[in-house]
């Protein structure tokens, strides 16, 4: 028996990284009524058939997390790329992908690039008062990167940034041998004979990384929701002032006497991040549970 992680999965394929390398699976139809379908990211236990060197998955570890769109389990940090150098990145961008990595327990990191050309001093003082971890790094010059690589050793990681913020330059920087290990891993499992981009991981920096489209790019329409009653708590500066509003279902959108809004004008919680929340807020106050399988 092995013990290895899914790096993709196309047409009931599982292509499980191992100490042997990566191996082609399928799973047994009893495993798939009792335990569900696997997913890209899921920690397995398979059986290797010796006569052709395929293998059959036999048991999937539990998830420490799992996103529904897109579909990947057991990332350990997602890093939102972002620059105060052109083009810019919207602040909300950020705020949305870090409260879905929230809510969904995964570790978050903001990661400023391009400080040699802008400090990003406000986006930086931003994110430091919410408690959310941030580094500024300059793919440019090097600076920031191997406290960087630091964060992601032996972890699953997936980035999102905005497009022209330096994403690409980063990962390289990062891992100089990225580029070959996404053609390598991509020749192995056949990416070019399927048009149709999955969900996938390469070997990255001591981990791996999610390479998907709902995470390559702030495409976040392509990622899970938040629902309006947990969205409070994806914010993790308002956890001191839940429970303290005067009036018990408080939306902390506009109510008198909300103890989020008189956090934010004593500059408690940045006035940004609040901002970010009501828009949040406002595209899903009306949405239930049983559409979020729908959207």
């Amino acid at each position: 028996m092995l013990n290895g992680t899914i790096l993709k999965g196309i047409g009931g394929f599982y292509y499980v990284g191992t100490a042997d390398g990566v191996i082609e699976c399928k799973a047994r139809g009893k495993f798939r009524r009792t335990v569900g379908k696997p997913m890209v990211g899921d920690r397995v236990k398979l059986e290797l058939q010796p006569e052709d060197g395929t293998g059959f998955l036999l048991e999937i570890e539990p998830r420490k997390t799992a996103l529904i769109r897109p579909p990947v389990a057991n990332i350990g940090l997602l890093a939102a790329v972002a620059s105060a150098a052109p083009p810019q990145t919207e602040p909300f961008l950020i705020d949305k992908v870090l409260a879905i990595a929230e809510h969904k327990g995964m570790e978050v990191l903001v990661v400023l690039n391009k400080t040699d050309l802008d400090p990003a001093a406000a986006l930086y003082e931003t994110y430091r008062a919410a408690g959310i971890d941030v580094l500024r790094v300059s793919a440019e010059t090097g600076a920031g990167i191997d406290e960087l690589r630091g964060r992601l050793d032996g972890k699953i990681s997936a980035f999102a940034g905005n497009s022209g913020v330096g994403k690409s330059s980063l990962l390289n920087r990062l891992d100089p041998g990225f580029a070959g290990a996404v053609g390598s891993i991509s020749d192995r499992i056949g990416r070019g004979r399927h048009t149709t981009r999955h969900v996938e991981l390469v070997p990255f920096a001591g981990g791996y990384l999610a390479d998907t489209p709902g995470f390559s790019s702030f495409e976040t329409e392509q990622m899970d929701l938040v629902l309006r009653d947990d969205l409070q708590h994806a914010f993790r500066e308002f956890a001191p002032y839940l429970g303290q509003c005067r009036f018990t279902g408080c939306a902390h959108v506009c109510e008198k006497g909300c103890a989020v809004l008189e956090a934010v004008g004593a500059g408690k919680i940045p006035r940004s991040r609040h901002e970010s929340y009501k828009r949040l807020y406002e595209s899903v106050k009306d949405l239930k549970e049983w559409e979020l399988k729908k959207t």
